[in-house]
């Protein structure tokens, strides 16, 4: 039997897998279940974010463990584990009936379902798994930035720029459909300035991963612990690295 669900009702249904992504891509996917339901179709996003853990318990699948091979990533190796990437299905008309491959009989436009999903994600800026070469993954959705699995797993993120661009898409879109509401405006706002705010944090603390400078106060433990042989290299170190080479210089364990 038909149930009609409202928006919130829908977007509830995927709440616990939105929440563990970055805040940016929780936006756009957001924004997508809403565009779709505008068109009459159901989104449910159906993964968010997997763990290193989660994500070789599902690479031993078909693999290790029962079941088809499902995915040739292991932990660290998918979008999914830095947040930036969520697998989609569609909701039937009787609320509780999940598939990805759907024309209801009062489908007016003829079209799958599926393909008003992935055109919706594209005028986002979302990446498709469908589009993919080899392995495709059809239900898989992604923002990466241009950045690797490989350059993710050495800590770099999308600069506050790529975020900017992002969310000022997403404000051409709003614009086209109607104008935003002084409430979304705020909000808005409020997630571009918490995004500021994590970009300058992430900045701050590769200043303290890897000094450009040996710090004044730690060039004396420095000299001396090469002088000994303790270390090699004492430029491009991190904060903890010169502190606790000095507190060891200090207290005379460290002699050049």
């Amino acid at each position: 039997m038909a149930r009609m669900l409202t928006l919130e009702q829908l977007k509830k249904k995927s709440e616990k897998r939105l929440n563990g992504l970055h805040p940016v891509f929780k936006l756009v996917m957001e924004k997508l279940i809403d565009r779709c339901y505008a068109r009459g179709v159901w989104v449910l996003i159906t993964q968010g974010l997997r763990t290193y853990a989660e994500q070789d318990a599902l690479y031993a699948q078909g693999r290790t463990k029962p079941g088809q091979v499902v995915t040739k990533a292991r932990g660290g190796y998918s979008n999914h584990n830095f947040r930036l990437a969520a697998d989609f299905a569609l909701l039937l008309r009787d609320g509780r009936t999940v598939s990805w491959d759907t024309l209801r009989d009062d489908d007016k436009d003829s079209l799958p379902d599926w393909s008003e999903v992935v055109e919706e994600a594209k005028k986002l800026g979302l990446e498709w798994g469908g589009d993919w070469r080899s392995f495709k993954d059809m239900p898989h959705l992604q923002m990466v930035f241009g950045i690797t699995t490989a350059q993710f797993r050495a800590g770099k993120r999308p600069t506050q720029a790529q975020l900017d661009a992002v969310l000022a898409k997403i404000n051409s879109l709003e614009t086209e459909d109607e104008p935003m509401t002084e409430a979304e405006k705020k909000a808005l706002e409020a997630l571009q300035a918490t995004a500021k705010q994590q970009s300058a944090t992430i900045e701050e603390l590769k200043k303290y991963n890897a000094m450009p400078e040996i710090p004044a106060w730690a060039k004396d433990a420095c000299v001396a612990a090469k002088a000994a042989g303790i270390v090699e290299k004492t430029v491009g170190r991190s904060y903890d690295f010169y502190s606790l080479l000095t507190v060891l210089y200090r207290s005379g364990l460290v002699k050049g």
